[in-house]
């Protein structure tokens, strides 16, 4: 089954031009991940994994008017949120120059209004509050949780993408709920987790 397919077995509210884009963002990543290394992922079937966990909460994600993806890398899952909610205002913390430039790329060449990149850690941003922020692959939930406490108030739901370990990461003071896929755990924090 290939990405098309099995993105569209989930039922994902998507738009018209979400594959166009999506083929434009992968031939790009390969393109440039050649020459800057911009993440592990170097086969387009690996990259369509990467794709398709970056989509995937789409399915139980509340709408939202505004989203921080933190350490965004080269897009994941930042990047694929955004061309999958074109509604939803998406913010894209990425300190490393090559990862900010590519995103920074992307957004120009697709013409997404709805993202912003900022090319800095997320201890360095400005203090906003987003109703939901998302993380893959960066630190711990603990680590997450202090770096996020500025962008986040009552409202704000919390998603981590994470391992096996999420259950030796879960916040003790915080709801939460864990949605489970073959290769993914989803962390899902906030006050109100249905």
């Amino acid at each position: 089954m290939n990405l098309k397919e099995k993105i569209q077995k989930e039922k994902l509210p998507l738009t018209d031009n979400f594959f166009s884009n999506i083929q434009k963002y992968k031939e790009n990543l390969m393109k440039w991940n050649k020459i800057h290394n911009l993440t592990g992922a170097r086969d387009s079937q690996t990259i369509d994994e990467f794709i398709y966990d970056a989509l995937y909460p789409i399915k139980f994600l509340p709408k939202c008017d505004t989203l921080l993806d933190i350490g965004t890398g080269a897009g994941f899952p930042g990047m694929i949120l955004a061309l999958a909610l074109p509604d939803t205002k998406v913010t894209l913390a990425e300190p490393l120059a090559k990862r900010a430039s590519f995103l920074q790329f992307i957004k120009a060449d697709l013409e997404l209004a709805n993202v912003r990149v900022v090319k800095k850690r997320v201890e360095d941003m400005e203090d906003e509050i987003f109703d939901i922020i998302t993380s893959r692959a960066v630190t711990d939930t603990e680590m997450l949780l202090k770096l996020s406490e500025n962008f986040r108030d009552e409202h704000t739901k919390i998603l981590f993408y994470k391992g096996e370990n999420v259950y030796n990461e879960i916040p003790k003071n915080m709801n939460h709920k864990i949605i489970k896929t073959k290769n993914r755990h989803y962390l899902l924090l906030g006050n109100k987790i249905d």
